[in-house]
């Protein structure tokens, strides 16, 4: 059998390792075999591809030296990185947990949703770890360069391509190759600037009229940081030829640059070019997710269904919302129909026991906690499980066993913000002061975000006759979350107190 024909039939299988060794063979006996090498540059370049599309996560350098800030106050419901906006309807903070940064939990782990946006490096380094990252980012191009190093180590006698020695003009006349051998830099060398020089000579080539090498230096520019010229050559782009991925990246810089209402309008112009596109309705449904408008949100994910109904995230996210909206019987639906296409993990299992105790099916609650147990394989997620279920056993009654899983859960994952504020108010009922004093001024140095540690502390503060900590914690909780009922009347009181003294 042809030997090219084997590591064609290997690159379509996706077994790359097998067709760059094919290849490999077919240059020793060949070096100049265009098809092979154009073949191996390919296979190579798709071990280590990440698709440049979804938003990365951005690291302790993107957050606190962000040069395109244009106000440090933006007005509410134009900004990602503010607080989330209080909807007229739908769950508040009070029933749908916010990470650091002030936005509501998404359903589905993405680049960016679990992790807060810190606002000093203190915060930062504080952050408490999440089922997403297991410490702070300290760089989105970190990824970058560990991606291309663990390439290399792949190849014993060194580079495939010397990229010092190319010369890019000859290449960037010749359009198949050229392709290729971007991608190559770009992917598997991770050698932006090389990359940028190739694609520059080759739009050049092709006066400037072919809309891939423009998305190419779109890309480059965005992994550099300028934001501004990607913007440019994205809309060059559009200008030639309507293609989704100039939509996609050209909505992911504004979302960078923090303008999610330009990024809405992006995708809605490539709507009318692509109705139902599901990666274009996805993109607007994050969007109003991460704005907190989670009604809006909703309704784009129902009309990805609508197009592509085994989407995982618009399931998830899905259900979440039911779930927040004391609709446990129609989340329970979509976990299991998850179920049913074959997701199987910790996270599942763990949802499902929400739904099924919520439900009031608690035959199945237990059943579906111990199985999450055994699949979980992180620690962060393991201390989630026991936290749930400590409410399970507060909700049957069972206070010994709460206890215990809260403990468990603080075993498994010592930063867990919540589980300190639970046992802190079971020592509280308990009347031992100084241990639920210590639990909740834990919490709150773990969570700053979280409002019921600091309202629990001006409860038990202003039971023991210390006003002035009981009237900071109950004015903090109101920071946090201002629309605690109980929180304002605590400070209106101790305010009231105050006034007579």
């Amino acid at each position: 059998m042809d030997p090219l024909f084997m590591a064609y039939s290997y690159f379509r299988r996706r077994k790359y390792k097998e067709a760059v060794d094919v290849c490999t063979q077919i240059l020793e006996r060949n070096p100049y075999d265009q098809a092979a090498w154009h073949l191996k540059t390919r296979a190579l370049t798709n071990q280590v591809y990440v698709d440049e599309v979804e938003v990365d996560e951005e690291g302790l350098a993107e957050i606190l030296m962000d040069d395109n800030v244009i106000a440090n106050v933006s007005r509410p419901g134009t900004s990602l990185r503010g607080p989330a906006v209080k909807e007229t309807s739908g769950p508040t903070q009070g029933v749908r947990p916010t990470s650091q940064g002030g936005r509501p939990l998404s359903g589905y782990v993405r680049p960016g949703t679990q992790s807060g946006r810190p606002g000093t490096m203190e915060q930062a380094i504080r952050t408490p770890r999440t089922a997403h990252t297991a410490r702070p980012v300290t760089s989105a191009s970190g990824r970058f360069v560990r991606l291309g190093t663990a390439s290399m180590l792949s190849t014993p006698d060194g580079p495939f391509i010397n990229i010092a020695r190319i010369n890019f003009s000859k290449y960037a006349s010749r359009p198949t190759l050229a392709k290729g051998l971007f991608e190559y830099i770009f992917h598997h060398e991770n050698d932006v600037r090389n990359a940028l020089e190739l694609a520059a000579l080759a739009t050049e080539a092709c006066q400037y009229s072919d809309w891939w090498w423009k998305v190419a230096l779109a890309k480059c520019y965005f992994r550099l940081g300028m934001y501004r010229d990607a913007e440019k050559q994205l809309r060059s782009a559009l200008k030639s030829d309507e293609v989704i991925d100039a939509y996609l990246h050209l909505a992911k810089v504004y979302c960078r640059l923090d303008q999610p209402l330009a990024a809405i309008e992006v995708y809605t112009q490539g709507l009318k070019q692509f109705p139902g596109e599901t990666t274009l309705l996805t993109g607007i449904a994050r969007i109003y997710e991460g704005l907190g408008k989670m009604e809006e949100g909703v309704k784009y994910y129902k009309d990805v269904l609508k197009s592509d109904n085994m989407n995982v995230e618009a399931i998830a996210c899905i259900a979440t919302n039911h779930f927040y909206t004391d609709q446990p019987e129609m989340a329970l639906k979509f976990y299991r129909r998850l179920l049913q296409m074959g997701v199987y993990n910790a996270e599942l299992f763990n949802n499902l026991g929400l739904c099924c105790f919520y439900a009031q099916q608690y035959d199945m609650t237990l059943t579906c906690f111990m199985r999450a147990l055994s699949l979980a394989e992180d620690d962060v997620v393991i201390g989630d499980v026991w936290f749930n279920i400590g409410h399970v056993a507060l909700g049957i009654c069972d206070i010994k066993l709460a206890y215990q899983c809260f403990r468990l859960a603080l075993s498994h994952n010592n930063d867990h913000a919540e589980a300190y504020n639970n046992l802190g108010v079971l020592e509280m009922k308990k009347n031992h002061v100084e241990a639920a004093r210590s639990f909740f001024q834990a919490s709150f140095v773990m969570a700053p975000h979280l409002y019921e540690p600091h309202y629990n502390f001006a409860i038990l503060a202003d039971q023991l006759g210390d006003f002035q900590s009981s009237y900071l914690s109950a004015k903090r909780a109101v920071e946090t979350f201002p629309d605690h009922v109980d929180s304002k009347e605590l400070l209106k009181q101790l305010k009231e107190h105050f006034s007579l003294l």
